[in-house]
């Protein structure tokens, strides 16, 4: 990389004309000069970063290794490893050979989905599927438990009014829904989980304790909806689902949005702890909750920083190196240092450099697909989100940086990808590797960064070497998680399809 310190020349204020109809008040721009501005000083902070955050293949495969270590000792006992190894009771997973009406209900923020989808059998497969969004006021979101399942319930219910055409539920039927809940629950069956704690903003009294799928079924009571749970399921176990559905090799399902997670399929008898469980199949979803893996990560001061000021110190450090709601803060703090050391962006430094969260990773993404002559896409990215003046040397900068992030990221993320294959195998005894295996991938972070999804599949490939990486199919699977859900509600249907 050759990064040289020419700063840019004064530029003057430039007016804009009044518009033809004379309405337009005059309006001046003006451009601050970026003299003084040095690159030089900030290339030894990039150095130091690149080799904290390098990933070579060892410290790759000790992350595998470690990731499967903790894999097997969170089956093995409650609390045994970083990892919560999380049993999802979906010991039924879709065969294409579903029909009927199905409903979802996917709640993981301030906005909630409902879905149906009309499926076919073998034959039709799904014949067609409808869905609505809806935005939970906030106020609900510290209100009462009661308040807040009775505005969904309703909304529910408004959205059954309208079914018709091609949707048909059958004669002396309850319509049937899954339930795609994205709070931390101790799940307790197919159809039941004791939510933990809210998260997400959400402070809603009296559910905490509960059962929300009964919080759930008496709101719907309530509405007189005439609808039952039959599944409760997280996003990540829900995208496992909808994925299976198309592709029986599916196996491991992996969630790079804002958050992350992973699951994957286990054998029951390879879980300890899983005590008076029984499984027709023999075989149940396991949600690994992998955020919480902190085993031999490559962390830098900056990581340290941001970790020591959230509102989770010590925890989920995986998912504060590898996920989007953290990608872009590491980056504006690695330059909030080459600033206030080097001068990157002049003699002002404004606000906003110094707002923590105030460049997002969408911002880095979209800097890292800037391929103009003078990275213009970049100068204005930094200036509309941390208010900052940069001239080409500075952006070149910048760019290093976000690709530094986002290399680290994927990488960690392929390695943890492959410490769950690696897991599989040696309970198989060299099945997993010998046949195709599919990872469904889905979330807005490795749908839209390009590099950091490039960055994952490498790693993939590198550990495994040529031959195994050929078996292995890394799919992305858009918005899976809501057909998922539905689906698992047929598979556990109390009616035959």
């Amino acid at each position: 990389m050759s990064i040289r310190a020419n700063p840019l020349p004064p530029l003057r204020s430039f007016p804009f004309s009044r518009s033809p109809n004379g309405r337009n008040p005059r309006v001046t721009m003006v451009i601050r000069s970026t003299t003084g501005v040095s690159v030089s000083t900030a290339l030894p902070i990039l150095t130091k970063l690149q080799k904290d955050c390098a990933t070579p293949l060892p410290l790759l495969r000790n992350i595998a290794d470690a990731m499967a270590k903790d894999m097997r000792d969170g089956l093995e006992v409650d609390g045994g490893s970083d990892l919560k190894m999380i049993l999802s009771y979906v010991d039924s997973l879709p065969t294409g050979n579903e029909r009927g009406l199905f409903y979802a209900l996917d709640l993981g923020g301030t906005n909630f989905r409902v879905l149906r989808t009309q499926l076919g059998g073998k034959d039709e497969r799904v014949i067609d599927t409808e869905f609505e969004q809806v935005s939970i006021p906030q106020d609900l979101m510290s209100g009462t438990s009661e308040e807040l399942f009775d505005f969904i319930a309703l909304a529910l219910a408004k959205f059954v009014k309208k079914e018709g055409g091609k949707f048909v539920l059958p004669k002396n039927r309850s319509r049937e829904t899954g339930f795609t809940f994205s709070f931390p629950v101790k799940q307790t069956s197919i159809d039941s989980g004791i939510l933990i704690k809210w998260t997400k903003g959400f402070a809603v009294s009296g559910t905490p304790g509960r059962d929300i799928v009964a919080c759930l079924n008496e709101a719907m009571g309530r509405q007189g909806l005439d609808m039952r749970v039959s599944a409760l399921v997280n996003d990540t176990v829900a995208t496992l689902a909808g994925a299976r559905y198309w592709d029986n090799n599916v196996m491991v399902a992996v969630i790079l949005g804002t958050g992350t997670n992973a699951c994957y399929v286990e054998a029951v008898d390879a879980i300890p702890k899983l005590q008076g469980h029984n499984s027709i199949s023999g075989r149940t979803i396991v949600n690994t909750e992998w955020g919480a893996f902190s085993n031999g990560l490559p962390l830098t001061e900056y990581d340290r920083e941001m970790d020591a000021e959230s509102i989770n110190p010590g925890e989920q450090l995986f998912e504060k190196t590898i996920s989007g709601m953290y990608l872009g803060e590491i980056v504006r703090r690695v330059l909030v240092r080459m600033e206030e050391t080097g001068s990157l962006f002049g003699n002002y430094i404004p606000e906003r450099l110094h707002t923590p969260f105030a460049l997002g990773t969408p911002n880095i993404s979209s800097m890292q697909q800037d391929t103009s002559q003078d990275l213009e896409n970049v100068g204005s990215i930094l200036y509309e989100s941390i208010g900052v003046d940069s001239n080409l040397d500075a952006r070149k900068m910048v760019v290093e940086v976000c690709d530094t992030i986002a290399k680290r990221g994927g990488r960690l993320a392929g390695a943890g990808i492959v410490g769950i294959l690696q897991k599989m195998e040696e309970d198989s005894k060299g099945i997993v590797f010998g046949k195709r295996m599919v990872v469904a991938m889905d979330g807005g972070l490795y749908e839209h960064y390009p590099q950091y999804r490039r960055y994952l599949k490498e790693a993939v490939t590198e550990l495994l070497g040529p031959e195994l990486s050929g078996h292995v199919v890394i799919e992305h699977s858009k918005d899976g998680s809501g057909i998922g859900a539905a689906l698992l509600a047929a598979t556990n249907s109390i009616y035959e399809h």
